[in-house]
C-alpha cells in the first residue's frame, strides 16, 4: 500500500554533515490523509525534517510540522478550523534491527526496507499522534443540566425510582 503522503528518500544520500528537507502535501494528498485520519479536511500541511546519519544503516530525524486542520467539536458538533504544529524526533532503523526492548523514553523508531526512508509517512504518523481525541471549538459549552430543554429522557425514571 502506498502512503497518501509519500516522499522516499535514499537513506545511503545523506552527508556525513546533514540534510534539511522540506515536504508540502498537495491538495488531493491532504484529502487523503484527512479521509486516512477521520477528520473533516487537512487544509495543508508542511514540514521541516532534517536528517543525520548514524551508526549502522540508521538516520537520525529531527522534524517540525504545521497543519492547518478542519476539526469537528466533540460539544456543538460544529466544524472549525484549527492549527497545529509540533517538534518531533525518531529514528529510522534498517528492518530486523529495531530496538528488542522499547522504552518508553527513547526515540521512536520507524524501520526501512530497501534503502528508502518515507519522510512524508512519518510526518503523517507524527500528525496522527498528536491529534486531540476530543477537540473542542473555542467557546463551545456543554448545556446547563438545570436548563429544562436539557432535562434527561430517563429523569421520569429517576424520580419513580426515588419514590421506591
Amino acid at each position: 500500500m502506498t502512503p497518501e503522503l509519500s516522499r522516499p528518500h535514499r537513506a545511503d544520500s545523506i552527508p556525513e554533515s546533514g540534510t534539511t528537507l522540506n515536504i508540502s502535501a498537495t491538495p488531493a494528498e491532504c484529502a487523503a490523509v484527512a479521509a486516512r485520519l477521520g477528520i473533516p479536511g487537512l487544509r495543508s500541511l508542511t514540514a521541516r525534517i532534517t536528517l543525520r546519519p548514524a551508526a549502522g544503516g540508521c538516520v537520525e530525524a529531527t522534524a517540525k510540522f504545521t497543519a492547518r486542520l478542519v476539526r469537528e467539536c466533540v460539544v456543538s458538533l460544529e466544524p472549525f478550523e484549527t492549527t497545529q504544529r509540533e517538534a518531533f524526533s525518531l529514528r529510522f532503523v534498517p528492518e530486523g534491527q529495531e530496538s528488542e526492548t522499547p522504552d518508553p523514553e527513547s526515540e521512536d523508531e520507524i524501520p526501512y526496507a530497501g534503502g528508502t526512508i518515507d519522510l512524508g509517512e512519518a510526518v503523517v504518523e507524527q500528525l496522527a499522534l498528536d491529534l486531540d481525541p476530543f477537540p473542542r471549538k473555542e467557546g463551545a459549552e456543554l448545556p446547563s443540566e438545570a436548563d429544562p430543554a436539557n432535562v434527561s429522557p430517563f429523569a421520569a425514571l429517576a424520580a419513580l425510582r426515588a419514590k421506591q
